[in-house]
């Protein structure tokens, strides 16, 4: 008996290598905190997948709370990540700019979740920083190009989503958004189409960086701009950077939205460089006429740019492209 124990310890420690090999190679895996799937954790399941993979790789992520910071890094191309259900399935983690303290730059190191690989792709997941009203405290932080929010809640307060890198391309449908200060902001070109996005505080709702240039930034199509009660004065935006573009079109705008709708950032010249637009937006924040001279409203004709295949497709070698990144799952 003695001697067999020893050999059971061995199959065992065996038996669980070898799983964990094939895991690397599977194009399926399963993440579930009750270790009924593969792994127990989402960053481990990322961990395990194979770099630059030939075929799109999917992790299914069984309802829970996954208390863990989420790393997706370059190597991990062609990833997706799809939950379970929108509302149970909650990745949360609670940084924040001062727990972090690494100084001037703490922000950028308080994501719950960070997309550095291209051509990812979420869907039914929330996505939240529950740091509370305590300064910057980023959810989600996305720098890799051709990336996907489908369904998805992504939560927090200030600075809540980080849509960041020059270069890239993101899509967020049918999400819901909200935060108190500049919750959505960066460099990256963004489309959101049939989001809700939900201010919290009497703020800004974005604070882009778009690089000159650049012909589109943030772009809401058919959104519902809505608020928390009590909230009374909001800002559709505010320049972070010179150039900052960010264009409202067909949203549905609550009047918590103030009449002048946009604010230039304080003590700077950006008024002047940044471009700011609106076309046929409702409800009783839509107010055309009271907004500040230096916006624009647009007409039938300029609206026309605004379509998915141009925002998205720049710099893509084909129309086939880009129905290809946007039909990942």
């Amino acid at each position: 008996m003695n001697f067999m124990k020893p050999l059971l310890i061995l199959f065992s420690i065996l038996v669980l290598t070898i799983s964990q090999l094939f895991a690397q190679d599977k194009m399926k895996i399963i993440v579930a905190q009750d270790g009924s799937g593969d792994f127990t954790s989402i960053q481990a399941a990322i961990e395990s997948c194979k770099c630059f993979p030939d075929a799109r790789i999917t992790i299914s992520v069984r309802n829970g709370i996954y208390h863990e910071k989420v790393r997706i890094p370059s190597c991990n191309t062609c990833l997706s990540i799809i939950g379970e259900s929108v509302d149970k399935t909650i990745i949360s983690f609670d940084d924040y700019f001062d727990k972090i303290n690494r100084g001037r730059n703490s922000t950028f190191y308080t994501y719950t979740m960070i997309v550095e690989a291209n051509d990812f792709y979420a869907e039914n997941l929330t996505i939240e920083n529950t740091a509370g009203a305590v300064g910057q405290a980023v959810a989600l932080h996305v720098e890799g190009d051709r990336c996907i929010f489908k369904n998805c809640r992504i939560l927090g307060h200030q600075d809540t989503l980080y849509a960041a890198g020059q270069n890239s391309r993101q899509y967020f449908v049918d999400c819901y958004i909200e935060g108190t200060v500049d919750f959505i902001f960066g460099a990256a070109t963004v489309l959101f189409d049939n989001c809700t996005v939900c201010s919290r505080s009497n703020s800004y709702i974005t604070a882009a960086s778009t690089p000159k240039g650049k012909p589109y930034g943030f772009v809401f199509r058919n959104c519902k701009i809505t608020a928390v009660k009590g909230i009374a004065h909001a800002y559709l935006g505010r320049p972070w950077r010179d150039y900052a573009n960010v264009v409202y079109l067909n949203c549905e705008l609550g009047d918590h939205i103030s009449p002048e709708g946009w604010a230039n950032w304080a003590n700077t010249l950006r008024d002047k460089t940044a471009y700011y637009a609106e076309y046929e937006n409702t409800g009783p924040g839509a107010n055309p006429k009271k907004r500040v001279s230096w916006s624009h409203q647009l007409s039938r004709e300029e609206a026309k740019i605004y379509t998915a295949k141009k925002i998205l497709s720049s710099a893509l070698p084909s129309e086939r492209g880009f129905v290809e990144w946007t039909n990942i799952r």
